[in-house]
């Protein structure tokens, strides 16, 4: 008995969010769509996010919100398939949500909502789903194989959305890059991003002493800066602006990133005009930083005078420590903490329009895969649902 492969339109590999919204799209423009996860669990990344009511995207999302070595690839799916466009989505399936902090939404109730949400859509647009379909082999002839520990099925198209390297207790793992380097596309070096940061060695106990304190600050590095809170660990920094500026660190290694304690006030002009406190720079940091944070940066007799008592070139120094606070950076937590992956399958291989390899007709990379890489708030799901949008749409 001769064993023939099923055919289909279209195979994606990947239900994360990319890969669920590309199949939505392909199955509601009538392609015979295969869904294979490899997984027991689909849109998982969904349902982690958000402390599980899920960053589902970003009022304010733009090209200028995205890391790549290409800043202008992101532009047309983007505009293909914008947030707003999402948002009516979830409003027809009556999913409340709400804007936490700059711009990002969230549900009111559970991420679980938004995975039903692509679920029904899946069904109604009859996509068939595969899960702990693992994916052993892809060959291309006349069109394309996909070998499995479920036997072997065929397509004419062939969409990767199988996410980059972060989260591998969820199922993270190389294999889009894999395939790419198959079909000889080029790979971006990866590395982590949205990751807690580990300081420098000689440092750690000064942070270890901090850990749980948290701080609203400017977070710089180079031209790049970031104005969230803070949170001191037992091995570095993280909160906010360390997650968005980690993602810039060409190397974490002997990086070093600049902190404004206090970006609402300039210290050297409140010095100047209390020069006549009797009170210590120590007490008189107190009303805007807590007490552990004032104690821990309190080491020079200077803090404990008073400020009167002080030249203008100490008190002016102390300004200088809490303004530019230098934090020499040791490495990261790694993949297994990171949110996303910067880097992935070179944007030049791939059309910005259709997400289709330029070498190889009718195979796709879409979200975290592709070296795309957005900021924490929801614009990485942006840019899953609108890179998925575009392969949905074009495969």
């Amino acid at each position: 008995m001769i064993n023939i492969s099923p055919k289909y339109d279209v195979i994606i590999i990947g239900a994360g969010a990319a890969g669920l919204m590309a199949a939505v799209q392909a199955g509601r423009r009538g392609k015979k769509t295969l869904l294979i996860e490899h997984t027991n669990k689909i849109g998982e990344k969904i349902r982690i996010s958000g402390g599980g009511r899920c960053n589902f995207t970003n009022l304010h999302t733009s090209p200028q919100n995205f890391i790549s070595q290409n800043h202008h690839f992101m532009k047309s799916a983007l505009a293909g398939f914008t947030q707003h466009d999402f948002i009516k989505l979830v409003e027809s399936y009556g999913i409340a949500y709400h804007e936490k902090t700059l711009g990002q939404l969230f549900c009111d109730g559970s991420s679980m909502q938004i995975i039903k949400m692509l679920l029904d859509l899946c069904q109604k647009h009859q996509v068939e789903i595969k899960l702990n379909c693992s994916v052993s082999d892809v060959s291309k002839s006349d069109g394309f194989e996909v070998m499995s520990n479920m036997g072997h099925f065929q397509s004419d198209a062939l969409i990767i959305a199988s996410g980059g390297l972060s989260i591998p207790k969820i199922g993270a793992s190389d294999f889009g890059y894999r395939i790419a380097k198959k079909f000889a596309l080029n790979i971006t070096p990866t590395r982590p991003a949205l990751v807690p940061l580990i300081v420098a060695d000689q440092d750690r106990g000064f942070f270890t002493a901090l850990s749980g304190v948290s701080n609203s600050s400017l977070v710089s590095y180079k031209n790049t800066r970031f104005r969230e809170n803070i949170l001191f660990t037992h091995k570095g920094l993280s909160g906010p602006a360390i997650l968005q500026i980690s993602s810039y660190l060409e190397k974490f290694k002997d990086e070093e990133i600049t902190i404004n304690l206090l970006p609402d006030l300039d210290l050297k002009d409140e010095f100047t005009i209390h020069k006549n406190n009797k009170q210590t720079p120590s007490n008189f940091l107190k009303s805007h930083l807590t007490k552990r944070l004032i104690d821990s940066l309190a080491n020079t007799p200077n803090f404990h005078k008073s400020i009167t008592d002080l030249k203008k070139e100490s008190l002016f120094s102390i300004a200088d420590q809490i303004h530019n606070f230098k934090v020499k950076i040791g490495g990261s937590e790694g993949y297994q903490k990171a949110e996303v992956t910067v880097g992935g399958v070179d944007t030049n291989e791939l059309s910005s329009k259709t997400m289709a390899s330029k070498k190889v007709p009718q195979l796709f990379f879409i979200g975290e895969v592709v070296d795309v890489t957005g900021w924490l708030g929801g614009y990485n799901f942006q840019w899953a649902w609108s890179s998925g949008y575009a392969a949905g749409n074009n495969c």
